[in-house]
């Protein structure tokens, strides 16, 4: 029996909504009660995905024990290529500010309520680690889940080979479950994002400024995503590893266009593996520790659209966000980039994780849902390429001759 991949359902879905705001705008007001059930469905599993996702990610890692010099130099490297993701994403949405003129209004007033609350520094980094973590977890504070998730999972990694055994099998059964749960609700993703962009249309006095704005949204995200590829990669790979990167590109088009196909890191990392040590050189001992590493934790890519994507929204709500939530941003993304790479429609997590930090409308997400496909097979090639970028560097440093 032919079946539409959910993509295309939600795509159709929000070509549906167009064509009926146009007709039938009235209709909004008696189905949006749908659309919050589902974003109300989408926050309930949020917080306990992420948790999960992140305690058995790093908890089950082969090498956490064994990575010492070699993994302090990966762990280091994907920091800073994430970081550096960010920073650009944020620059050309400060720069292009793709949403400005949207115009869609807020309608839960606890949210302009929370908007107008100043936090400093200070307050971030007190909320990083939670004096009660029941208490953050009812408060949706995301810094505070997402670190005490990391600690968690290094401390269950570290731990003797009975308590590891048992708490990795009490939070993988707690993330599988967890996962279900979420898979069910993504299938209803059409329905809702329906419900949702229909509500948001009503509200927009003029719909072609608002596909004008989802084009420059999109071409803000591939510009980001091709300057990150091709310029500070590269950058990078010739400062810390002096290869020639273009050289190093083109031996690694296998896992790129495989990765841009699939949309999945996880599904390339044999390829990766391969191309690194068939045409670079790269010894086994590094590419084992690096790749599925970088597969797990290393979002370049996915770090960079989360954050375009979420000042995007603020701005079609006429959201300004400060210098200390744009940290949180930044923040929020390399945090939450660790141990996502297993979820479906992984930067619809993401992405609702980082509007619950900084207080913005999660319904947003329906203006950028539908885009999503294709910028996630972009963004995907990006985060394996980043992978393989820093798996040369780490061998150059370990004394490795390479082949470029």
């Amino acid at each position: 029996m032919f079946k539409l991949a959910l993509h295309w359902q939600i795509l159709i879905a929000m070509v549906f909504a167009f064509i009926v705001s146009s007709f039938l705008p009235e209709v909004s007001k008696y189905i949006d009660w749908i659309g919050k059930l589902f974003l109300n469905a989408l926050s309930m599993v949020v917080i306990p995905l992420v948790l999960t996702s992140i305690v058995t990610s790093i908890g089950s890692l082969d090498h956490i024990s064994q990575l010492k010099r070699i993994g302090i130099k990966t762990l280091a490297l994907y920091v800073f290529s994430m970081f550096l993701a960010v920073l650009i994403g944020l620059s050309l949405v400060n720069l292009i500010k793709p949403g400005i003129g949207v115009g869609l209004e807020v309608m839960d007033t606890k949210i302009l309520g929370n908007l107008t609350t100043t936090l400093s520094i200070k307050d971030i980094l007190t909320n990083i680690i939670p004096s009660n973590i029941f208490a953050a977890l009812s408060g949706m504070n995301m810094l505070g889940i997402i670190f005490v998730s990391i600690l968690l999972g290094i401390f269950i990694n570290i731990s003797k080979t009975e308590t590891k055994y048992v708490m990795n099998r009490f939070f993988n059964a707690a993330y599988d479950l967890t996962l279900s749960i979420t898979k069910f609700i993504i299938k209803l993703s059409p329905i809702g994002v329906f419900v949702i962009l229909l509500s948001q249309l009503s509200n927009v006095a003029d719909v072609w400024q608002l596909l004008g704005n989802l084009g420059k949204y999109f071409l803000t995200v591939v510009s980001g995503l091709m300057f990150h590829l091709f310029i500070t990669l590269s950058i990078i790979l010739w400062l810390f590893a002096k290869v020639n990167p273009w050289k190093h590109l083109k031996n690694m088009m296998t896992p790129l266009i495989t990765s841009f196909s699939s949309a999945s890191s996880s599904a390339t990392i044999p390829l990766t593996m391969e191309a690194l040590e068939v045409n670079n050189g790269v010894s086994r001992k590094v590419t084992s520790i690096t790749i599925p590493l970088g597969a797990t934790i290393n979002m370049n890519g996915t770090a960079l659209l989360e954050c375009v994507a979420v000042l995007f929204i603020a701005q079609a709500y006429g959201i300004e966000l400060s210098f200390v939530q744009q940290i949180i941003v930044i923040i929020t993304s390399l945090l939450a980039a660790i141990g996502t790479a297993g979820i479906p429609m992984a930067g619809l997590v993401m992405m609702a994780v980082i509007l619950n930090a900084v207080g913005l409308p999660i319904e947003g997400i329906g203006l950028v849902i539908g885009v999503d496909r294709i910028l996630d097979m972009l963004r995907t090639s990006v985060n394996v390429y980043g992978d393989t970028c820093v798996a040369v560097i780490v061998a150059k440093s370990e004394g490795e001759t390479l082949k470029i």
